[in-house]
């Protein structure tokens, strides 16, 4: 492959298509810059580890080469989750690190998730490793390499203060994931009894997508909880650092529901703090933890921005629609999807009927996140100029933090461009499916006002 394509620095990662926009070529560079990048931060060495896609020990021996290349010690976790990677940054000898992973994507793609000097790297800081690698003036060094298991630790670490109340039978959903090689050890190590549905990590996929946000993912799971007698079901995306979760009776909890559980336990610890959340979750989070003496914090869409806004306010705990969940509180501050089941298990096993109080919680009719496919780029326009242009009816308040988060009296309709993807996500929420419909309706007006050519997705 002849030069490098801007197009793969995103907003808060790098993630291209193998053999397309990206090779061993393009890895090397990323670790020739980041190597730099980190040595100008004081940092001597970085962790490394990959996920279980074919295009995994290539890419990560030509990141390691990149790096080494420099001057810079690498310390390879080998075929880890992408949490054990930023574990790694916040108790080995480096605060730096680098994590080989595709996440949820398809396939054939691969991407990189970084951390520099102890932060989650984005925006800017990716696009000048960009720049960097263009202009090709590289330090040159020979940095050490060495391999380190980091699973142990990690367990350790993660159960040294989580007890079950009770033992619990569940089911784990790791879609032939990375997560596949740990959970079914970690939540046995709780006491759980577990049934492992596609734990064995294969980066073809062959069952189904390892992205729990989208409901056809999580139909096997489902129907395990139907037929055997586990009484709830996790689910992994594709490196581990999201969470599914699903009831007894198949309704699926989304983390902007799950966040509910967590903000009430982390408030008893922490009173009057901030909980952060991104511009996708449910309007019943800021009630709740407002009577739970926190203060809600609606935040940008995003694992690096949500993480250091968390750095920035202190908040002892953030999440996101799509399933992240940030634990400071007994934690490390970064998204974890293996510990945030932890956490979950441990509030269900109080509980004699863990479905109930899952059912339980605040609920609107609401439709999971829709996507609008456009092209490279056209998704920022098209965002752009309904800001400028839109006019919203009966709109109580238009929250601009990311996209349009459009906020009636009964419901809410969101639009933003993915940083990820040439989509605009959309997502809807309201009191009864006659709001929803009108509200969903009045997008679609300005939406195809703006760009009367569009397939809507719904």
């Amino acid at each position: 492959m002849n030069g490098i394509f801007q197009s793969i620095f995103k907003a808060y990662d790098i993630r291209g298509i193998i053999g397309k926009t990206l090779d061993a070529d393009v890895a090397r560079g990323i670790g020739q810059a980041f190597g730099a990048a980190a040595l100008a931060k004081g940092q001597k060495s970085v962790v490394i580890g990959r996920d279980g896609r074919l295009s995994g020990p290539e890419l990560s021996a030509a990141l390691a080469q990149g790096l080494q290349s420099v001057g810079v010690d690498v310390i390879d976790l080998g075929m880890v989750a992408t949490p054990m990677v930023y574990f790694g940054t916040n108790v080995l000898d480096s605060q730096s690190g680098i994590m080989v992973t595709g996440s949820h994507n398809p396939p054939d793609y691969n991407g990189f998730k970084m951390v520099l000097a102890g932060e989650a790297i984005h925006g800017d800081t990716i696009q000048a490793l960009y720049h960097a690698i263009v202009k090709g003036e590289f330090p040159q060094g020979s940095g050490g390499y060495s391999t380190h298991d980091i699973k142990d630790a990690y367990i350790k670490r993660m159960l040294s203060d989580v007890k079950l109340a009770r033992p619990m039978k569940i089911a784990v959903d790791c879609g032939n994931g990375v997560a596949g090689a740990f959970a079914a050890e970690i939540y046995r190590a709780m006491g759980c009894e577990v049934t492992e549905l596609f734990c064995e990590v294969d980066g073809t996929f062959p069952n189904h997508h390892p992205d729990p946000a989208h409901p056809e993912n999580l139909q096997d799971l489902i129907r395990c909880l139907q037929e055997t007698d586990n009484e709830i079901g996790l689910a992994f995306d594709g490196d581990g650092d999201r969470l599914g979760l699903v009831t007894k009776g198949g309704q699926i909890i989304f983390p902007d529901r799950q966040l509910m559980l967590f903000a009430a336990d982390v408030l008893t610890r922490h009173p009057g703090k901030e909980i952060l959340y991104d511009v996708k979750c449910t309007r019943h989070l800021a009630p709740w933890i407002s009577a739970r003496g926190g203060q809600p914090l609606m935040w940008k869409t995003g694992h690096s921005l949500v993480k250091a806004k968390l750095r920035e306010t202190g908040a002892p705990l953030g999440g996101e629609m799509s399933g992240h969940i940030f634990f400071k509180d007994r934690w490390f501050g970064f998204d974890d999807g293996l510990y945030a089941g932890v956490r979950m298990l441990e509030l269900l096993s109080r509980e004699a009927d863990p479905s109930a109080l899952l059912n339980a919680l605040p609920e609107s009719v609401s439709t999971p996140e829709l996507q609008l496919q456009l092209q490279e780029g056209e998704n920022f326009a098209l965002i752009a100029k309904l800001a400028s242009d839109a006019k919203f009816t009966d709109a109580k308040d238009i929250i601009t933090i990311d996209g349009l988060r459009v906020e009636y009296a009964d419901g809410f309709g969101l639009a933003r461009s993915s940083n990820t993807t040439p989509v605009v996500v959309m997502r809807f929420e309201a009191e009864t499916e006659e709001a929803l419909a009108r509200i969903q309706a009045e997008f679609k007006r300005v939406i195809l006002a703006a760009r009367p050519d569009v397939v809507l997705p719904f």
